[in-house]
């Protein structure tokens, strides 16, 4: 795996907007988890520092980034962004999906917070930030509901169209990305396993292309 850029070398420039909820909530529930600055950031691929801007609110993480530290601190992105749910109702209707960039993807939460699993909506741009590699605990199930979907599982490369889907130990390393320019909108469900020395976030290889 020589080579890959850390999710930290991801580029912030502000310009998708302010999360302000995150930070706090970042410091909150690594401490809930017991986990130090040094042994969550190494957990996430992170430096310490990154991890800290984070806290901080100096840098806005990606939605994979905001995956691998909920799977971390045992909780969901929806905690992470200090969302909060009154009840734990079977049915999420659509008018309640309120839409949530990071790192150039767009989500909504389709399913309720404090489960033993998390499903969204996930719509993942041409060429997003969101293109890395990542290696956790767990399983994901995925289904394409437009555009094609690259999935690169291991060392094999799977192209999936609308109707299609895939169920995989995420341990295996993946990668989702957009086959086309138009992008591609998926369903998405993994399991919130909390495994601080198995969750690993790389860069793309230099060379590929998404």
């Amino acid at each position: 795996m020589g080579g890959m850029n850390s999710p930290e070398a991801e580029p912030s420039d502000g310009s998708e907007g302010v999360l302000p909820v995150v930070a706090p909530q970042l410091r909150a529930l690594r401490r809930r988890a017991s986990l130090t600055l040094e042994a969550a950031s190494r957990s996430a691929g992170l430096s310490p520092a990154h991890l800290s801007r984070l806290e901080t609110g100096q840098r806005q993480p990606s939605l994979p980034m905001l995956l691998a530290l909920a799977r971390i601190y045992g909780t969901t992105v929806s905690e992470l962004l200090g969302e909060t749910v009154t009840d734990r109702d079977a049915v999420v209707r659509a008018a309640d999906m309120e839409p949530t960039a990071a790192g150039g993807w767009t989500y909504f939460q389709a399913g309720a917070a404090g489960r033993g699993m998390q499903a969204l909506r996930v719509q993942v741009p041409y060429g997003s930030q969101g293109d890395i590699v990542r290696v956790h605990a767990g399983e994901e199930w995925l289904y394409v509901l437009q555009g094609r979907l690259r999935l690169r599982l291991g060392d094999t490369t799977h192209r999936l169209a609308p109707g299609d889907s895939a169920h995989f130990d995420s341990l295996t390393p993946h990668r989702i990305a957009a086959q086309d320019p138009g992008g591609v909108e998926l369903l998405f469900v993994h399991t919130l396993l909390q495994s601080p020395t198995a969750t690993l976030c790389l860069g793309p290889t230099p060379g590929e292309r998404p």
